[in-house]
């Protein structure tokens, strides 16, 4: 049950909102000043709040910035006078989700408080998901609740307690490596020096060689002054090194010695600089297989195995895609203003069912689009992209195509009703064969709902 506080100085105000809302089944509590609402916020968790601008001798303002230190995802809908619009406009600068104008009616109240909770379900989603252990943080934190992924969440916990030992990341492209290597870092005691990160598959030998390591002046043409690579950049931080399978035989044992002596000597120098940083690679390369091919060294691999981490890809852990699809909707909704609240059922059983083989990047990208151009409230079947939905734009057209093959004269049909209903179950059950009975596929691929699938198939006995 939702709880909503209203703070009014107004004994008479509170009374007659608390019975409005109380009526419509949410948990109502009411404070008369800004002191006793803080008071409140702190010992509750509540999910929206009605303010008065005008409360006495306070300013309705101060106790809206009060709150949202408190709580900043806590939506505010501002109550005001005729005379202080204005007010009221500040305060949504400031972060409140809406206001009314004195005297409203129960049923706007009604409308707005409904507008707002479905606002804030998703948020509030988003951080028990962010409270729980299926969480590591990063730019773009990694959230799951699938078992597969809390023993990657398990891993990283015990990695990040020992400073230095190098790690080996290893995983399909998409599925997250370098969050996973950003939440070593950030959960270890290296977290306030650097993470240095570097696609080992974006440059040609020599440049890597002066990326990494640095290099003196005049070591090469255009090398005009002196310059640090990344390791000394990463001292006493953390060095993540993508794509280490992509490295060149040369690089490698160049790379093999920083490991073992723990030191780099820059392009050009005559003396070795010491340096203390963790090493964590990643690859989506069987090294074990370019090993075999004579394209990775033995004794490159076993010193940057000291701690494997496997990451699987998504269709081995699709309990996790309901949670990251919020995570990404709830994001994306808020950047591009859209008034999403929620990842329908159907929605999230289709997007399980789909093998994503760009794995999250995929399913990060498909929900930015669907933000960009749609709307909510609710993650519907329709708005997910063909390919998830089972169909292609050929497959549909070839629906259209048979249906009109299939189609029976009005004649033969006996009227009107009955030709409509023949072609109806025609292109339905076209449309089951392609998706070999799949109820969830098949309604996203005709754009109905689910329960109205059902009982056309029952009426039409497929």
């Amino acid at each position: 049950m939702e709880k909503i506080l209203i703070i009014d100085d107004e004994s008479f105000i509170c009374e007659n909102v608390e019975r409005i809302l109380r009526d419509d089944g949410y948990q109502v509590c009411s404070a008369a000043s800004g002191n006793e609402a803080r008071e409140v916020v702190l010992a509750n968790d509540i999910d929206l709040a009605l303010l008065d601008l005008n409360l006495g001798t306070e300013n309705g303002i101060d106790v809206l910035k009060a709150l949202k230190e408190i709580d900043p995802e806590l939506l505010v809908i501002i109550i005001t006078g005729y005379g202080s619009v204005e007010s009221a406009v500040d305060a949504l600068k400031l972060g409140a989700f809406h206001y009314m104008k004195k005297p409203f009616k129960a049923d706007a109240l009604r409308v707005i408080v409904k507008l707002a909770l479905q606002t804030q379900t998703l948020k509030r989603e988003v951080r028990n998901l962010k409270r729980a252990d299926g969480f590591l943080p990063g730019r773009f934190p990694m959230i799951g609740t699938s078992s597969a992924f809390g023993e990657v969440v398990s891993q990283v916990r015990e990695i990040a307690r020992i400073p230095s030992s190098t790690v080996l990341i290893t995983g399909e492209s998409g599925t997250g490596k370098e969050l996973v290597a950003r939440g070593i870092h950030d959960l270890s005691e290296r977290k306030e020096a650097a993470f240095v990160g570097i696609n080992c598959a974006s440059l040609p030998a020599n440049l890597l060689e002066s990326e990494l390591f640095g290099h003196e002046k005049g070591a090469f043409t255009n090398a005009t002054s002196r310059k640090p690579g990344l390791f000394e950049e990463a001292h006493l931080g953390t060095i993540f090194l993508d794509e280490i399978g992509e490295m060149d035989m040369s690089m490698q044992a160049k790379l093999l010695r920083v490991l073992q002596e723990r030191t780099i000597r820059r392009v050009g120098g005559i003396k070795d600089i010491a340096i203390d940083v963790r090493v964590i690679a990643a690859t989506n390369r069987n090294l074990h297989d370019k090993i075999a091919n004579g394209g990775f060294r033995e004794d490159l691999f076993y010193r940057l195995n000291v701690f494997p981490i496997h990451i699987p890809p998504l269709r081995e852990r699709t309990d996790d895609i309901p949670a990251l699809a919020a995570y990404f909707l709830d994001s994306f909704s808020r950047s591009f203003g859209r008034n999403f609240s929620e990842v329908s059922t159907e929605a999230a059983e289709l997007m399980k069912q789909y093998a994503w083989p760009g794995n999250i990047r995929e399913l990060r990208n498909v929900i930015e689009r669907i933000c960009i151009m749609r709307n909510g409230p609710a993650l519907l079947p329709e708005h997910l992209p063909p390919e998830i939905l089972g169909i292609s734009s050929s497959n549909s057209a070839s629906i259209a195509v048979q249906g009109t093959k299939t189609a029976v004269s009005l004649e033969s049909a006996g009227g009107l009703e009955d030709a409509v209903a023949e072609f109806e179950k025609n292109i339905i059950s076209q449309a089951l064969r392609k998706t070999r009975g799949n109820v969830l596929q098949t309604a996203g691929m005709l754009k109905i709902p689910r329960g109205t699938l059902r009982y056309k198939m029952d009426k039409y006995g497929l």
